[in-house]
């Protein structure tokens, strides 16, 4: 009886000991599961860096600030020409601005391009009616048919020709201070007057009868640049 009793008593110790063992075996598993997956557990989402502001951007300087040779007062008025008149000037790419207040000697004509940001001046003449004692400014305008001066305002660029000074290109005047350009014949022209060279001989360029004669070897820069239907706006400040 003893014996069968310590039989049964060693059974069960073996049994809970098995149990004990599965247990520890289990729970062992399990926790090395927790910790293998975790996915199992909730895990704080990773801190997320705060967005970084733009850098603030520098405005854009105004039109007239980007051309620094160019008369900002008679840019101004160029720009409003080409709004005043923008059902004749089909082009608004480029223009070309010409400053009667600078003297013959000076680069006055100033060949802009408004979608590039540019500009690049050029020696022009002016009529010999506008500064009849060749001083080397324009005195005067006139309009007047024969008067041989230069007239201020607006001009659109017409058909390319070639005539008694070469290569030419027509104008038409759309102010009324120059709207008799084409009756007069106001052209864009080279001429050897208008060649630099004349300054170092004259300190001045030769006058045309009204036209915007450059010199020669500038013309075909000076024709394509502007093509047909471009403005070519003369004034002074």
């Amino acid at each position: 009886m003893a014996d069968e009793t310590l039989q049964i008593n060693r059974r069960s110790m073996l049994a809970s000991g098995g149990m004990a063992a599965l247990g520890a075996l289990y729970f062992g598993q399990s926790f090395k599961g927790l910790l293998a997956e975790p996915g199992t557990r909730a895990v704080p989402p990773a801190p997320v860096a705060p967005p970084i502001a733009p850098r603030a951007s520098t405005p854009a300087p105004p039109p007239e600030l980007a051309y620094p040779s160019v008369p900002a007062a008679l840019l101004t008025k160029a720009r409003a020409a080409l709004d005043t008149h923008a059902a004749r000037i089909t082009r608004r790419d480029r223009i070309a601005l010409v400053d009667f207040d600078a003297s013959s000697a000076e680069p006055r004509l100033h060949l802009i391009d408004l979608e590039a940001g540019t500009a690049r001046g050029l020696l022009v003449a002016h009529g010999s009616g506008s500064d009849p004692a060749h001083t080397g400014f324009l005195q005067r305008f006139s309009n007047v048919p024969g008067s041989n001066a230069s007239s201020r305002g607006a001009f659109v660029t017409a058909d390319p020709y070639v005539g008694k000074h070469g290569r030419s290109q027509r104008l038409r005047g759309l102010d009324p201070t120059n709207d008799n350009a084409f009756e007069r014949a106001i052209v864009l022209h080279g001429a050897w007057y208008a060649n630099a060279d004349m300054l170092r001989t004259h300190g001045m360029l030769g006058r045309s009868q009204g036209c915007f004669a450059v010199g020669e070897a500038k013309l075909p820069e000076v024709l394509s640049f502007l093509g047909e239907g471009r403005l070519i706006y003369a004034d002074q400040a």
